[in-house]
């Protein structure tokens, strides 16, 4: 007797999927931002030619002298006092080559010097030893009583005496004044009100003379016409 069939079991479905949907639209493209790019690339020229530049200057560059520390006016120069700096060529002022530096030692200071700026020619007295061989008589000038800001070392110079106080309407007037021949050897800053202390080297019989004038405020200073 036969046995009867096993009853069919059901297979079991797979859990359906939700249909997606379907679109015919390209994907959207990103715009490219040219001005970005164009900003790159002014940006890389700008710097390369920045760099550029540089390089150019710091090629174009020449050795000056410079002030190694403080020096007073008519003070003599030492290799103590001066060193060397590199500066553009182009430079507003003219600093003495460096070059020149040895013959700079033994002259004078013409003005005052301040540690860290460079020297010009003008600042340093023409010779090695002005007024060496004479006596020097320092004489305090007040506004009007001296050129302003033309005296400079080497200068020669008439230490004119003027009147005492009184003398300008007095018999003793002098009709002609007194006067002793001089030469500038350095001149300091001008102070606040003006005044400015002048170094001049006389002969040895004007020395103690041109100081008692000087002392009571009785000198003025006309310069003398400089040779080409």
């Amino acid at each position: 007797m036969e046995s009867p069939a096993a009853p069919a079991v059901p297979r079991p479905t797979a859990p359906s999927r939700p249909d997606l949907p379907i679109t015919t639209t390209p994907p959207v493209k990103r715009e490219r931002r040219w001005s970005v790019v164009a900003l790159c690339v002014v940006l890389a020229v700008v710097c390369a030619l920045g760099a550029a530049a540089a390089v150019t200057s710091a090629g174009d560059r020449s050795k000056v002298v410079a002030i190694a520390r403080d020096v007073p006016v008519g003070q003599k120069l030492t290799a103590a006092d001066l060193t060397t700096a590199e500066v553009s060529s182009d430079s507003a002022i003219d600093p003495v080559p460096a070059g020149d530096k040895p013959a700079l030692i033994g002259k004078r200071a013409a003005v005052e010097l301040r540690k860290g700026g460079l020297l010009t020619a003008s600042q340093v007295a023409a010779g090695t030893g002005l007024g060496d061989d004479k006596q020097q008589v320092g004489v305090q000038v007040k506004r009007g009583q001296a050129p302003a800001g033309s005296l400079t070392p080497g200068d020669k110079v008439l230490a004119v005496t003027t009147p005492a106080q009184g003398e300008e309407s007095g018999k003793d007037a002098e009709t002609t004044p007194s006067t002793i021949d001089a030469v500038v050897v350095s001149v300091s800053r001008p102070d606040a009100t003006g005044t400015v202390v002048v170094n001049l080297a006389v002969a040895t019989t004007d020395g103690p003379q041109l100081a008692t004038r000087s002392a009571a405020g009785r000198i003025a200073l006309v310069r003398e016409p400089r040779s080409n």
